[in-house]
C-alpha cells in the first residue's frame, strides 16, 4: 500500500469552512484505478491543521492519479476558489510506503 497525507495549516477561524469543502469534496478520486481510502483528518492540538489522508494500492496508482485530467481539474478549481487566502495555501506532501499491518 502507498499512502499520501497533505498537511495545510489554515486560519483557524477558518477551518470549519476548509472542513465543508472536503465533506462536500467532487469524490471523482474514489473512483480511481487502485484508491482505497480518503480522509480529512483535524489535528486535536492543534485545530487550524489539517490532513488529507489517501491510501492506494500502490505509488504507480497515485501516480496515474497526480497526472491525470481529473487531478488537474480539481486543482485548477481550487486555484480559483473566492477566498484567496485559502486558494493560496500550499500544502505539504508527505508520501508512505506501508511495510507492514
Amino acid at each position: 500500500m502507498y499512502i499520501v497525507q497533505s498537511v495545510v495549516q489554515v486560519p483557524l477561524e477558518k477551518a470549519e469552512e476548509v472542513i465543508g469543502l472536503y465533506q462536500n469534496r467532487s469524490r471523482s478520486v474514489d473512483n480511481q484505478p487502485g484508491f482505497l481510502s480518503f480522509q480529512l483528518l483535524q489535528n486535536e492540538p492543534k485545530p487550524e491543521e489539517l490532513i488529507v489522508h489517501m491510501t492506494w494500492e500502490t505509488k504507480e496508482h497515485y501516480l496515474a492519479w497526480v497526472t491525470s485530467d481529473d487531478f488537474k481539474r480539481i486543482h485548477e478549481l481550487e486555484k480559483k476558489y473566492p477566498d484567496q487566502e485559502l486558494a493560496s495555501i500550499v500544502p505539504t506532501v508527505r508520501k508512505y510506503v506501508v511495510r507492514a499491518e
